[in-house]
């Protein structure tokens, strides 16, 4: 009796270590078809194989959607060059297969051009929130390799404030459907980068937060597939760009004046004084209050923003379009001879000036007549 149950574990050993050795077989020849680094795939896990398959498989059922659109097949065929996500059909060898690598080569540095010009990253996100795709570029931001985000809920990585907007923002409408939606919001994320640009731990990740836009974009045939299309660019952004035609400005938390550069007396018409204690909402054109609405609610709930592009009226008549960039600072710091002083809070803007004046002889407020 104890053999034959000596005799059952032995049998029983080896059907497990047959089945582990299959699976184990299985996970390498998957791993092969993943388009990365042999030496990326030697340190994958088998959850990590799993999701990254289930990634790739999604982003081809998207590009194919994509492709299958008159006009856009060869956008299609520029993203799945720059995503990695390539099938290849040799027909005559040598030429054709030097031909595509050249063409691969010129995608790829026509993309990295972009994507240095736009300071910031590419993000594909499925309906519910999964990301499909990210441009290789994401660690330069975020700490985290593209081969580690990609598969994983972008819900798991942003505050949990922020989730409601991403879900409002990945809901799609009838009448979005069939018009392509726009996207303009801004979300926290978790950044395993240190002040000094290593990577951390994520358990000790500190919050960036993100200016997104893009398009909801939606493919009927021959399957339905929605996605999010996003560029992300982390706040506040670089400012090497302050010319002539840009000037800063600092308010309180209600966007009241408390300082402003001689350059807006250049670029707009007032003068600093006057402007103390005014409003920033008195200076900007009345159809573009929703939108500084929009930008004032977002600064004081992630302490960072990116307006857009409004109008600002101009002293003697018209409007000039300008984009602002504001931060949340304190404005007093602690000091040892003060180490109880309160710190109030206070927004720093950097304004640039987009357009010469429109509509000159237009006066939409009083504070554009010019004093005799």
């Amino acid at each position: 009796m104890t053999a034959n149950k000596e005799k059952r574990r032995a049998i029983s050993r080896e059907a497990a270590r047959r089945r582990r050795r299959v699976e184990s077989e299985v996970f390498e020849d998957l791993s092969r078809l993943l388009p990365l680094q042999p030496s990326v795939r030697a340190h994958l896990d088998k959850p990590s194989v799993i999701r990254l398959t289930l990634s790739y498989i999604r982003m081809h059922t998207l590009l194919k959607a994509v492709s299958g659109e008159p006009g856009t097949k060869a956008k299609a065929s520029h993203i799945l060059t720059c995503g990695q996500v390539m099938e290849r059909h040799g027909c005559d060898g040598g030429r054709e297969e030097k031909e595509s690598e050249t063409e691969e080569v010129e995608a790829s540095e026509e993309t990295n051009l972009y994507l240095r010009i736009l300071e910031g990253f590419l993000i594909v996100l499925s309906a519910e929130g999964d990301m499909i795709y990210l441009s290789d570029n994401v660690s330069k931001y975020m700490g985290l390799t593209q081969n580690e985000l990609m598969g994983h809920n972008i819900f798991e990585f942003t505050h949990p404030c922020d989730h409601e907007e991403i879900r409002n923002n990945l809901r799609l409408t009838a009448e979005e459907v069939w018009c392509g939606a726009k996207r303009d919001f801004v979300m926290r994320i978790k950044s395993a980068l240190t002040h000094r640009g290593r990577s951390a731990n994520l358990k000790s990740a500190t919050w960036k937060v993100l200016h997104c836009q893009g398009r909801a974009k939606v493919c009927v045939a021959p399957s339905s597939v929605s996605c999010l299309l996003l560029t992300c660019q982390p706040l506040p952004l670089s400012h090497t760009l302050l010319s002539t035609h840009t000037f800063t400005s600092q308010h309180s938390m209600d966007m009241r004046f408390t300082y402003c550069d001689q350059r807006m007396t250049l670029l707009l018409g007032y003068s600093t004084d006057e402007l103390l204690g005014r409003s920033v909402y008195d200076l900007c054109h009345t159809l573009d209050i929703k939108f500084l609405t929009k930008n004032h609610l977002n600064l004081c709930l992630k302490s960072q923003s990116v307006s857009g592009q409004y109008r600002m009226l101009v002293r003697g008549g018209g409007y000039v379009w300008v984009e602002t960039h504001s931060a949340v600072i304190p404005s007093v710091r602690p000091s040892k001879f003060r180490p109880g002083a309160h710190q109030p809070l206070c927004i720093l803007c950097v304004t640039y000036i987009l357009s010469g004046v429109e509509e000159p002889s237009l006066q939409l407020s009083v504070d554009q007549i010019v004093q005799i």
